[in-house]
């Protein structure tokens, strides 16, 4: 197990328990490994070691609610609402072999079947792992539905993804272009930098 993925996590957990206890109360543990194994036997896709050691300790949101961890506004999934999300992104999948046959990180048009979704924003964006062959293979891409595109990687694994936004709410600092603010509800919120 990568301990660098788990003790960003760590760290982004106590975070929202101080600072943001409402987006905190709604992230659950896992139920276990079974739905790893579920979700790579039906989509085809082995999920990557940083990505599998993030879900042996983080299992989702309650109902999927709503609970915006990641800039600028994605709630991370668990591998069972991964699944059901990568299955809801067949119907944007390209067509054309140059498209299907391009490396990890290279732009896109569609929802690449090499994709794993892990986090939404509840308007059909999604944050997922590259899983094309490639340099960048494992990167963390957003894709953008109403644009229905991919420009570049955001991140180069989940675990660099994680550190940074752990660094972020620990120092108040920017991550990417946005900044942590906590509502008075005591809900995290990404703004602009």
């Amino acid at each position: 197990m990568g301990v660098g993925v788990v003790e960003h996590w760590d760290r982004v957990v106590r975070w929202l328990t101080q600072h943001a206890p409402a987006t905190g109360a709604v992230l659950r543990r896992p139920t276990g490994q079974t739905a790893v194994q579920t979700l790579a036997q039906k989509t085809g896709l082995t999920p990557p070691g940083d990505l599998r050691d993030w879900w042996t300790v983080y299992g989702g949101t309650e109902h999927l609610a709503f609970a915006e961890v990641l800039p600028p506004f994605y709630t991370p999934l668990g591998p069972v609402a991964a699944l059901q999300s990568w299955e809801l992104k067949r119907r944007f999948w390209p067509t054309g072999t140059g498209q299907l046959d391009s490396s990890a990180g290279a732009p896109t048009t569609g929802f690449h079947p090499l994709w794993l979704p892990f986090a939404f924003d509840g308007c059909g964006d999604a944050l997922a792992v590259d899983l094309r062959p490639g340099v960048l293979h494992g990167c963390v891409v957003e894709w953008d539905r109403e644009r229905r595109e991919m420009d570049k990687p955001e991140w180069t694994s989940i675990d660099e993804m994680l550190d940074q936004v752990a660094t972020s709410l620990e120092n108040g600092s920017p991550v990417g272009h946005c900044v942590p603010a906590v509502t008075a509800e005591g809900r995290l919120d990404w703004r602009p930098a």
